[in-house]
């Protein structure tokens, strides 16, 4: 008997904070805005950062302070790889391309990942780390 997949909806609050004007609640994220705001999250927090659990997050910020190369892009792909296999379990990771921007000194960053319980095409995710102290 062949496995079904069951939908699901995920919904996650705005880090904004905004609310909605006509009924005032917090505006919500639903399903692939609500993983791909997580999975940046995951990605841009240190570890020690959350309360509670130490381990949380990468330490990409500190790759981005080394050379500028593909060897610390390798790294950086090492380390997204991991978290998000590790803190993300709504997602199946597929792949990620880092490309070192030499004229902005940061890292162009694509994540191509799968929404597990939700029949929708893999999800592409792209964005830009920066040095920043």
């Amino acid at each position: 008997m062949p496995l079904e997949r069951i939908s699901q909806k995920f919904k996650d609050i705005s880090m904004s904070f905004q609310s909605n004007p006509l009924t005032f609640d917090l505006i919500a994220l639903r399903d692939a805005d609500a993983i791909a705001r997580s999975v940046k999250n995951i990605i841009v927090t240190r570890p020690g950062e959350k309360l509670f659990d130490p381990e949380f997050g990468t330490s990409i910020t500190d790759s981005l302070f080394e050379q500028l190369d593909d060897t610390t892009a390798d790294e950086i792909k090492d380390q997204i790889k991991f978290s998000i296999n590790k803190f993300e379990p709504r997602v199946r990771y597929i792949s990620s391309i880092i490309d070192p921007n030499y004229e902005e000194n940061a890292f162009n960053v694509q994540i191509v990942y799968e929404i597990v319980g939700l029949d929708i095409a893999p999800q592409q995710l792209e964005f830009i780390l920066l040095p920043t102290r």
